[in-house]
């Protein structure tokens, strides 16, 4: 079987354009497929097999003579390619740019979004989300950039002020954790038990395993220190 090439993507987008009563032309000037339709502007299209960094710079790069740039690329089959598309179906939204895929098997060529301003919706309720756990963390315990494993969120520095104490008094009530802690949920957090730090002991009392106690020997700047 012969590997695809972005000219196999052309035909299918050729036809589709033309069906809509463009003319379309390959390779005029710098880009891949120029279709005109009477005084309107040109239609810009790039090819590519799969989305690139690359295929985005081509894109915008192409709006200095029209604002009707689209990308096109091979679609594939698979969660991956949908979970990509729809990331960089995104991301072209933002820019201006519209998306179309080409399934090679058959010729479909559907078109994702269409070229044109980009107005973002803001999620107050994210936002609110975002500035809670702001003004919950202790000090700033992590370091930007580095991958999710081991964050540090307000929850973690909340079970661990639970840990502290049990290490410090030993086994209690969750309702004097709570108190002395400054952690209201600390009864519910030991009962879960995320972390693995922490047992029951009897009804309503909890105690450190031997992973909450490295947990507190090892927490520095965890809490904000």
């Amino acid at each position: 079987m012969n590997q695809p090439r972005e000219t196999d993507l052309y035909l299918p987008i050729k036809m589709s354009l033309e069906d809509q009563g463009y003319v379309v032309k390959a390779e005029v000037g710098a880009a891949d497929v120029v279709a005109v339709r009477g005084a309107e502007p040109p239609v810009v299209v790039e090819l590519k097999l799969g989305f690139s960094l690359t295929l985005f710079h081509q894109c915008v790069a192409r709006l200095a003579v029209s604002d009707d740039i689209y990308m096109a690329v091979a679609r594939q089959p698979g969660k991956r390619f949908a979970k990509a598309l729809k990331g960089n179906v995104a991301l072209a939204r933002r820019l201006g740019l519209g998306v179309i895929t080409v399934r090679l098997s058959d010729g479909l060529v559907e078109v994702h979004c269409d070229p044109g301003p980009y107005a973002p919706r803001k999620s107050a309720k994210r936002q609110q989300r975002l500035l809670r756990e702001f003004a919950r963390r202790q000090g700033d315990p992590n370091d930007g950039g580095q991958t999710r494993a081991g964050l540090v969120t307000a929850y973690r520095q909340d079970a661990l002020k639970c840990a502290v104490f049990l290490f410090e008094v030993g086994a209690s009530k969750g309702a004097d954790v709570a108190r002395e802690a400054g952690v209201t949920a600390a009864t519910r957090m030991m009962r879960e038990n995320h972390y693995g730090w922490f047992e029951k002991v009897e009804t309503g009392v909890y105690g450190l395993t031997t992973a909450g106690a490295e947990a507190v020997a090892t927490s520095g700047r965890v809490l904000g220190g």
